[in-house]
């Protein structure tokens, strides 16, 4: 049994998951916070098929549900033990659940990003190494956090790879970018106070002179970027997303890394343009494109003019001018 929990049709973590649980013979069970709890309980909704709940349902996840207002209440951690009592001692078949936290956001999970900068690290070393005279440097990292992890995870790689953190700096990296993780539901101090319990987790080791609270504020800026609030989105966002795509082929979803990037373009870098003029800036996308399925309704009206459909008229029969068909 594998135990772990999100938000309807939006978490990222959820959905990468709930597969490998049934690849290695564990059963997922999942958290599901959502206003319509009590309406889906009292069969008056149902949980419907949007955004990953499809895929999850398709692998055979156990799904619990609560409302926001009881997990603000309650705390993440609470629901999950809770849950994990009922799995282990209520149910018959006794089974050893194991909790996964929020976005992944724990110790374990947070080794995840760090050897994803190993990775990042390994490519612009290739880049000199294919060029030992270019002096290509990042000065700039971003992405969006919506639990802690992917941002301590980046911000203690980078530490580590740049030598602020231990003694492993790269001489042909340069200076240290500047680390921007950009919030996509509650606000800056909930990130910092989550980052540094995750890093105190990792055991870390800092000088004795620098609290860790102190390390993760020296290492990484975190924006205000939820907008309107998580998972949901502004008209400019989905208008930005979508010009996105067709500019560069590549999906944003709504909840994380579209609004993450949308904030820092629009808000941050035309707010000091001159401080991002002429910079290396790396934007890392954490995936979740599956979140634009449950979009689809707001953006039909933009897909119709971006994405016009046109019928054959194979015969030349139909009356129809060239605006409206493709005559042979």
């Amino acid at each position: 049994m594998v135990m772990f929990q999100w938000q309807l049709c939006k978490s990222i973590h959820d959905f990468l998951h709930v597969d490998k649980s049934r690849m290695v013979g564990l059963s997922p069970h999942l958290i599901l916070r959502t206003r319509r709890a009590d309406a889906i309980n009292d069969k008056k909704d149902d949980i419907g098929w949007t955004g990953n709940i499809l895929f999850d349902r398709m692998v055979g996840s156990t799904i619990y549900t609560c409302t926001p207002g009881e997990y603000g209440r309650l705390g993440s951690n609470k629901l999950v033990d809770s849950v994990c009592d009922y799995i282990q001692f209520k149910q018959k078949s006794h089974n050893n659940p194991y909790p996964i936290p929020v976005g992944g956001s724990n110790a374990i999970g947070t080794w995840g990003y760090i050897n994803g900068v190993d990775e990042l690290i390994q490519q612009m070393e290739a880049i000199h190494g294919h060029d030992p005279s270019s002096e290509f440097a990042l000065d700039h990292v971003i992405f969006a956090t919506g639990s802690g992890g992917t941002a301590t995870g980046i911000s203690v790689g980078l530490s580590l790879a740049y030598g602020s953190l231990g003694d492993g700096h790269h001489a042909t990296l340069g200076q240290s970018p500047q680390v921007h993780a950009v919030g996509v539901c509650d606000n800056p101090e909930y990130f910092y106070q989550s980052m540094s319990s995750i890093a105190d987790e990792m055991g870390i080791c800092l000088p004795s002179n620098k609290t860790t609270e102190l390390f993760v504020r020296e290492a990484v800026t975190v924006h205000n970027g939820k907008g309107r609030g998580y998972g949901f989105s502004s008209e400019e966002e989905l208008d930005f997303i979508l010009q996105f795509s067709i500019e560069t082929g590549i999906a944003l979803d709504p909840v994380y890394s579209g609004k993450a990037l949308y904030y820092f373009l629009k808000k941050v870098v035309e707010g000091d343009p001159e401080s991002y003029r002429n910079k290396n800036i790396l934007f890392w996308h954490t995936g979740g494109s599956i979140g634009l399925y449950e979009k689809g309704d707001d953006l039909l009206g933009r897909l119709s003019v971006a994405s016009p459909v046109k019928r054959i008229d194979a015969y030349g029969t139909k009356g129809m001018s060239d605006d409206d068909a493709v005559i042979l």
